[in-house]
């Protein structure tokens, strides 16, 4: 007779001791945040097998309430609290708060995202409503910001051309790109990349070396003086 023998698990990562509690994910992960359970005992991100056993299961499910918020749901609560609503679920036109937005604010560390699918942003609602009650949530906000190549260049008040070159020499970096689709005659669809608003309003500051007043003065055709630049040594990083 063969005899099967199954180790224990001693060590447990978040989403392995959200199972042996028999708890949803989204809210282990923000009991970890928010301190409902103790901090990791048994390495970065780890818990020991002792530390899970003796957590309190029913306080976890509770530590969300009735649930998490999705990225809409957190977008609108914040351009609620600046009092310009985002249009309802379904509906154009633009939106005062975007969930693009919220996923650079997440990057900085002033939300936890709940949630490891690209495409899926979950958000405990305490923190949101923390966040909305923040006196410098515009500020916060107009930082993060996600703008195309072309609004970009329209808020540093210089040429797509322009734009292009810095981001050819490195002084602007995307935090993601986003695919486009066009018409037929435009090149279908096309990957766009996504500038923070923040990082595209240091540029004057971290470059002084540029004569920004006339980069700006300078019309159609004429050549940028930042194409003679010589772009770092195998790229933009």
């Amino acid at each position: 007779m063969r005899f099967v023998v199954i180790k224990r698990r001693e060590v447990y990562d978040r989403d392995q001791a959200a199972a042996r509690l028999g708890v949803p994910r989204p809210e282990f992960r923000w009991a970890a945040a928010s301190g409902v359970v103790p901090t990791p005992d048994a390495g970065p991100g780890l818990w020991s097998r002792a530390a899970v056993e003796a957590m309190d299961a029913e306080a976890v499910r509770a530590c969300l309430g009735d649930g998490p918020l999705f990225g809409w749901q957190g977008a609108a609560r914040l351009a609620e609290a600046l009092g310009t609503p985002n249009p309802d679920p379904g509906c154009g036109g633009p939106k005062a708060v975007s969930v693009a937005a919220l996923v650079e604010l997440a990057k900085d560390g002033l939300l936890t995202t709940l949630s490891d699918r690209v495409n899926e942003l979950l958000l405990a609602p305490a923190e949101v409503d923390a966040l909305a009650a923040r006196p410098d949530l515009r500020r916060l906000l107009a930082h993060a910001a996600p703008l195309g190549p072309d609004q970009a260049a329209q808020r540093l008040r210089v040429r797509r051309t322009d734009l292009d070159h810095m981001a050819r020499l490195g002084w602007l970096l995307p935090t993601e790109t986003v695919r486009v689709k066009f018409g037929a005659a435009r090149g279908g669809t096309v990957r766009v990349p996504l500038y923070r608003a923040g990082d595209v309003d240091r540029i004057p500051e971290e470059h002084p070396e540029v004569d920004w007043p006339a980069l700006r003065a300078l019309g159609k055709g004429k050549r940028s003086p930042l194409a003679r630049l010589a772009a770092p040594v195998g790229g933009a990083q």
